[in-house]
Parts: structure tokens; C-alpha cells; sequence
């Protein structure tokens, strides 16, 4: 079926702009929409949609927009936006009520200056494919974590990443590109690869069993999930939770 949209992304230094043009129905719906969360799976700032060049249909734009919102609000954390003054947008969006969930803008300018980022701090290493990795990985996040000041986290987040970073060895041929990022009281531990299966849980009879890993990081996150990114490949993420009452 032939899709009647087409995204333009560039990386700006305040976000990820996606430059959203054609025309919007139900065949471009799931185009759209995991685009978004592609774009969104490789960790800008935050992530804004210009819609100046597209044509929305009267039942497209009642779900798409406000399902992006929800679903990166979990994870990665980022804000998002979409920009438009094109007058039929603006009174479908007000008929539909998006602007209860996304924030609607006239420029990219006004979306970049409006949008507040949660206070975040990242950071980042690609370990080699040795048999160190896992051992490489859980150092990584021990001393992040330490470094950060949010000791509560540092026995889940090794265990996550090493196991994500397993996963990478055993089951694709890359480099795990480790990335946490710390929000408010919630640490998001994510290991990126370059193959575009998703990694899946399924359920183990045995403990013995292949595919144990992904048990243990679901068992100890908040939530998790598999996300296919724009730039290629997948991440693989995690969030933890802190108990720790915030000061």
C-alpha cells in the first residue's frame, strides 16, 4: 500500500525536528506514528513535529499525536510538540482535544522555548564485543550511579545492563552502545544494537532455559520495551524507579 507521507528529520540543538509532509490517513497512520517513536528511541532533547505541509484528514489526528505523547513520556522522558498554524489543523486539533496531551505551536522556535525539559543527566559508552562486556557494563552504571548520587539504583541498574548487554552478544553481531539517563527519581538504563528484531520475552518453563534475561530485567524495571530507531537497529531500555523520598 502506498504511503502518502513523508518525514524530513534533522538534528537541531534544541530537538529533533521531523518535518511531517503529504497526506495523513489511515495508510499513513502507522507510518507516522512509528516514525515518531524511531525518532524519539534515539534520545534528543526533545522531539517536535512540523506539520506545516501536511494535510490531515478529519479522523486522522485523533489518536496518532496524543499516542506518541503517552508512549515517550514513559520512556525516553522527552517532551514533544507539534507545530502548525494551518486554521484546519487548529480546529481539528481543538474538535479532537489534542492539545490536552501535545502542545500545539506556531513555530519550531516557540515549541523549542516552551517545552520544558525534565532535568536529565546522560551518558553514554559503546563497549567492545569481549567477554568483559557484561563486567564493562555494570562498572559503567556502578560508578555513573555513584557519581550521580543515587546509590539505591546501582544493584538493579547492573543487573539490567548486564543482562541487556548479553543479550547483544549473544543474539546480533554489534557493539552494545550502553546509555543511561537519570530523571527526577527514575534511571533509565537502554542498550542499543544494530539488528531490528525486537527483543522479545517468552515465557520459560525452566530456568535452565534460553531467554532468561529478559525476565530478570522485566522483573526488576518499572517497565521496559523494545524500540526501533531512526538511525538503525534497536534499543533495548529499562526504567527503575527509586524509592528514595525526593528532598
Amino acid at each position: 500500500m502506498e504511503i502518502g507521507v513523508a518525514l524530513e528529520v534533522s538534528k537541531r540543538p534544541e530537538s529533533a525536528l521531523v518535518t511531517v509532509s503529504g497526506a495523513l490517513d489511515l495508510a499513513g497512520y502507522g507510518f507516522l506514528r512509528d516514525g515518531l517513536l524511531k525518532v524519539a528511541a534515539d534520545g534528543p532533547p526533545r522531539l517536535v513535529a512540523d506539520l506545516e505541509d501536511l494535510a490531515i484528514g478529519e479522523l486522522s489526528p485523533s489518536t496518532v499525536f496524543p499516542f506518541v505523547a503517552k508512549r515517550i513520556a514513559e520512556w525516553p522522558g522527552i517532551p514533544f510538540a507539534v507545530v502548525t498554524r494551518q486554521p484546519q489543523h487548529l480546529v481539528a486539533f481543538h474538535r479532537h482535544g489534542i492539545e490536552r496531551f501535545v502542545p500545539v505551536h506556531p513555530s519550531v522556535a516557540a515549541a523549542e522555548t516552551a517545552q520544558a525539559t525534565p532535568i536529565r543527566r546522560t551518558a553514554r559508552r559503546v563497549l567492545p564485543r569481549i567477554d568483559d562486556a557484561t563486567t564493562l557494563a555494570r562498572t559503567f552504571v556502578r560508578d555513573h550511579a555513584l557519581q550521580w548520587q543515587v546509590p539505591e539504583f546501582i544493584d538493579d541498574s547492573m543487573l539490567v545492563a548486564g543482562e541487556l548487554v548479553r543479550n547483544v552478544l549473544e543474539h546480533t553481531a554489534s557493539e552494545p552502545d550502553v546509555r543511561l539517563d537519570l530523571r527526577r527519581q527514575l534511571l533509565s538504563v537502554s542498550v542499543a544494537d544494530g539488528s531490528d528484531r525486537p527483543a522479545v520475552l517468552l515465557e520459560r518453563a525452566d530456568v535452565r532455559d534460553p531467554g532468561l534475561g529478559l525476565r530478570i530485567v522485566a522483573d526488576a524495571a518499572r517497565t521496559w520495551g523494545s524500540s526501533r530507531r531512526w538511525s538503525g537497529g534497536k534499543i533495548v531500555w529499562a526504567v527503575l524507579k527509586s524509592e528514595r523520598t525526593p528532598s
